[in-house]
């Protein structure tokens, strides 16, 4: 049975009668969990099995922002605390193969974490690349301000959730470091001229597009679309997702409900799709909202369908692995940045 393009968040620890009815009604084709739908392991792994079976699709795509440091869903006392990208960078300047090392490492201990629970796609890496003056949405978050240490950090981290059987999102596509504002809160815009733009912000995104999926950045490019944030800019999708980076995977949306966007729900959800974006995400979990934007999503068909489908099949089982020898070792490494 087909699903419409979109992946929407849902209120609460369990689903409500008036959720499961709109799930089976607007049939999404995936969900993603935040702080409010956790509780413990056996909660969390009852909700995705709820959700799946719901929508009747015993494998759709089940995300989760689980990247470590501030920007964590899962967390103690049942879930361990995993470093943010910075460290990983901070290690790198040490010795690349220790930052690479420890990426790997993290991103590994993370995907068994999630693989516990059914979640099977993890919106990470990130391969912004932040700026002095920048907005610190993304601080701590990033690996690094050199393009080609992002890539290579992301890749690590890439290969970890891999091997772990989760599927990563590359985000926020085509750059969110020199941000003044936090999109979840207005809207950024970027002056920073096309030429330099390439050469830093659009390079650390290049090695990586060959990611299965990514999610976009609700940030204006002046120079290259002074009228619309990338997430509904046809001609940033076309002319540099798609283009100048060289990205073929599933393209989604950050959260249509964050204030960086502008409109009704149902006037965003049209913008997104319009510009060529192939899902819409849709994260608060308020019902109403999820209605409208559920109603101006297509089905997802052609070409979009054809990269959904590309993802799903690109995830691997998990790799055998010691998981007690892996936090062992990130331990150890993470002792060596506080040592420095």
């Amino acid at each position: 049975m087909s699903s419409r393009a979109f992946i929407t968040g849902v209120s609460g620890l369990e689903l409500s009668a008036t959720e499961r009815e709109f799930i089976r009604g607007m049939r999404p084709w995936g969900f993603i969990l935040f702080k409010r739908n956790v509780e413990t392991p056996g909660q969390v792994s009852a909700l995705v099995e709820e959700l799946r079976r719901c929508l009747g699709d015993a494998d759709a795509p089940v995300l989760i922002d689980q990247e470590g440091g501030r920007v964590a869903r899962l967390g103690p006392p049942h879930w361990p605390v995993y470093p943010p990208g910075a460290v990983f960078g901070a290690l790198y300047d040490l010795e690349p193969a220790l930052g690479l090392q420890a990426a790997r490492l993290s991103s590994r201990l993370i995907a068994a974490d999630l693989i516990d629970l059914g979640i099977t796609v993890d919106c990470l890496p990130l391969a912004d690349v932040p700026v002095a003056g920048a907005d610190a949405v993304i601080g701590n978050r990033a690996y690094g301000t050199e393009p080609g240490k992002v890539a290579a950090i992301a890749r690590a981290v890439t290969w970890g959730l891999e091997h772990g059987g989760v599927l990563p999102v590359l985000k926020h596509i085509p750059g969110h470091g020199r941000a003044t504002a936090d999109s979840h809160f207005r809207l950024p815009t970027v002056d920073t001229s096309k030429e330099e733009l390439e050469r830093t912000d659009f390079a650390a995104f290049q090695p990586l597009a060959d990611l299965p999926m990514a999610m976009t950045a609700h940030v204006v490019f002046s120079a290259l679309d002074p009228a619309q944030p990338a997430t509904t800019s046809a001609t940033i999708i076309r002319q540099v997702i798609r283009g100048v980076i060289g990205f073929q995977g599933l393209l989604m949306s950050d959260d249509v409900s964050m204030n960086a966007l502008a409109g009704s729900i149902t006037e965003r959800t049209r913008a997104i799709v319009n510009a060529g974006c192939d899902m819409v995400l849709h994260c608060n979990g308020k019902l109403d909202e999820m209605r409208d934007m559920a109603r101006e999503t297509p089905e997802l068909t052609g070409e979009a369908l054809g990269r959904a489908e590309r993802a799903l099949a690109s995830r691997k089982q998990p790799q055998p692995f010691d998981r007690q020898a892996a936090r062992a070792e990130l331990e150890a490494l993470m002792d060596r940045v506080g040592t420095a």
